[in-house]
């Protein structure tokens, strides 16, 4: 399945819009959400074919909501990519854990994320 739809997301409007900016420049139809409640609104919405979920944000954190869209048997098929600030190997496996397929450190370097998005495809 090739990756044409990513929903991003992050409590961050400047990181929101960063991330959209990059990929919609490169050819992806992004979808935003700032928080856990509107990130499954969107979900159930339009299934996207990868996520980019931030960890710190209010309400349900991104390592909550990853787990909850990855054991969803509707999304379960939905890469999830963590992309936040924590950056300890910690929080890199516990987020592997929770169901997260892969893991980047922000700031996002743009190449480096697009090589991860780019290996979901090759792996379809």
């Amino acid at each position: 399945m090739a990756i044409r739809k990513i929903l991003v997301v992050d409590d961050s409007k400047t990181e929101l819009y960063h991330l959209s900016e990059m990929l919609g420049k490169r050819g992806y139809q992004v979808r935003t959400a700032e928080n856990g409640e509107e990130a499954m609104r969107r979900l159930a919405e339009d299934k996207p074919d990868l996520i980019l979920m931030d960890v710190v944000m209010p309400g349900q954190n991104g390592f909550q909501l990853t787990r909850s869209i990855t054991r969803d048997p509707r999304y379960a098929g939905v890469p999830v990519i963590m992309c936040t600030s924590k950056s300890q190997e910690t929080d890199k496996v516990w987020g592997m854990r929770q169901g997260a397929r892969d893991y980047i450190v922000k700031p996002v370097a743009s190449d480096e994320l697009l090589a991860k998005i780019r290996a979901f495809d090759a792996a379809a």
